[in-house]
C-alpha cells in the first residue's frame, strides 16, 4: 500500500511539475503584456519611451516603478506600484504622476475588495477623482477624514486604503525626484 500510495505521489508531482513549466511562459507573458497597458494607461499620452522597472527603497519597503520619456529625452512622467492593505487584502495599484508630481491616471491590478462595494474601488466612477489631482493642493483622504476623496458608499475601508496607497505613492514620488539621476535631468 505504501508503495503503491507513493508511485501516485510521484505520478502526481510528476504532472503538475509539468503543467506548470507548460502554463509559466504563458501566464508571464500575460502579466508582462497587462503591466505594460497599465503603464500607458497611467502615464501622459506624451510618455514616449518607458524605462525598464526600477525599484527604490522607502521606508523599509521596496517599490517598483518606471520612468517615462517623451521624444526628446525629458522626464515626463512616473508609473509607481503601491499595495495598501483594504477589506479583502492588498490592493495592487499603479499610480502614475507627471513630471511636476500631479496625479496623471491610477490602475487597479489586483484587488479582492467585497463585490459590489469595495471592487467598486476599479469603476471609473471612482477612480476618475484621481485625474489630475494635485497632492500639493488637496489632501489624499477621505472626505470623512477631512480629504478631498469621495468614499464609496459602504465601503470606507476600501476607500480610505486607496486614498492612503496614493498618498503614500506620493511620498515614494518625491523620494524618486530627489534622486539626481532620475526626474528632472
Amino acid at each position: 500500500m505504501v508503495i503503491c500510495l507513493f508511485a501516485i505521489c510521484i505520478v502526481c508531482s510528476s504532472l503538475l511539475a509539468g503543467v506548470y513549466a507548460l502554463t509559466k511562459e504563458p501566464i508571464d507573458a500575460a502579466a508582462k503584456a497587462k503591466n505594460e497597458a497599465a503603464i500607458k494607461e497611467v502615464l501622459p499620452p506624451s510618455a514616449v519611451a518607458i524605462e525598464e522597472e526600477r525599484t527604490v527603497d522607502f521606508e523599509g519597503a521596496s517599490y517598483s516603478y518606471n520612468l517615462a520619456y517623451d521624444e526628446q529625452g525629458n522626464t515626463v512622467g512616473c508609473a509607481i506600484n503601491v499595495a495598501p492593505v483594504g477589506f479583502g487584502g492588498p490592493i495592487a495599484i499603479k499610480v502614475g504622476f507627471d513630471a511636476n508630481g500631479v496625479i496623471w491616471n491610477t490602475k487597479v491590478l489586483s484587488q479582492a475588495e467585497t463585490p459590489g462595494l469595495g471592487a467598486k474601488c476599479t469603476e471609473p466612477a471612482f477612480a476618475e477623482q484621481f485625474k489630475g489631482f494635485d497632492p500639493s493642493a488637496k489632501k489624499l483622504a477621505v472626505k470623512k477624514d477631512g480629504g478631498d476623496v469621495d468614499a464609496i458608499t459602504a465601503s470606507t475601508i476600501t476607500s480610505r486604503a486607496y486614498a492612503d496607497g496614493l498618498a503614500l505613492a506620493v511620498k515614494v514620488f518625491n523620494a524618486i525626484g530627489q534622486t539626481p539621476m532620475l526626474l528632472n535631468e
